[in-house]
């Protein structure tokens, strides 16, 4: 099966964001809480995010400037407010989430447009949505300017919010089935999380002896 070569220097800002977003799937999507220094509430879904590091935890977040190259107003509170929260989003809050993706105008609070609960962050001044699964209050530990198109911030977790149904506080892992996590797909898609499998790394012992095994055949 021969591959298309795309040399991304000859392709447009638009025609590589397209290729991205196609096929680094799927991809876990932070919803956003910020708050402005006047006190009202932003709620935004971003996919292009992940946890970079456990020790220290840290989140990222990549933001792209509106048109005008002017700042999101999730940039520009967490620039102002140093503070931010990210809530997984479940199936259930689908519709909720993609409400909150409307472009409304800086002083419309965004978890009311949508019928959310704002609950009031623990280490942070900085709600985090009731409905949501899982939230992580966060604050800014970097901001890198990689372009005046996009902005990329790294936020140190300080606490985390976890439905009980979720996690088992003796080995703290999660069940991935009540969690109901999606992911973003390209264009209008998502994906779910229900569907997986595991599949255990094996040793270098172990894969030199298959290796050995076919060529033995």
């Amino acid at each position: 099966m021969t591959h298309h070569a795309l040399d991304f220097s000859q392709l447009s800002p638009r025609e590589a964001y397209k290729v991205m977003i196609g096929t680094i799937v799927p991809r876990p999507i932070a919803w956003v809480t910020t708050v402005s220094p006047d006190g009202v509430v932003n709620a935004a879904p971003y996919s292009f995010f992940n946890c970079l590091s456990a020790d220290p935890p840290i989140l990222a977040l990549g933001v792209e400037n509106k048109p005008d190259r002017a700042f999101k107003d999730t940039t520009e509170n967490i620039r102002q407010t140093e503070v931010f929260t990210v809530n997984i989003v479940d199936h259930a809050n689908v519709e909720a989430m993609a409400a909150t993706a409307a472009a409304f105008p800086p002083e419309v609070d965004e978890l009311q447009m949508a019928g959310l609960t704002a609950v009031p962050g623990v280490t942070i001044d900085c709600p985090r949505i009731a409905e949501a699964p899982v939230s992580f209050e966060c604050r800014r530990y970097l901001g890198l300017q990689v372009s005046s198109a996009r902005e990329i911030v790294l936020g140190t977790i300080t606490m985390a919010h976890v439905r009980e149904d979720i996690i088992d506080l003796e080995t703290y892992y999660s069940d991935h089935l009540a969690l109901d996590a999606i992911g973003r797909m390209g264009g209008n898609g998502y994906a779910y999380s229900r569907d997986c499998f595991d599949h255990a790394s094996p040793s270098a012992e172990e894969v030199m002896a298959r290796r050995a095994a076919r060529a033995a055949e």
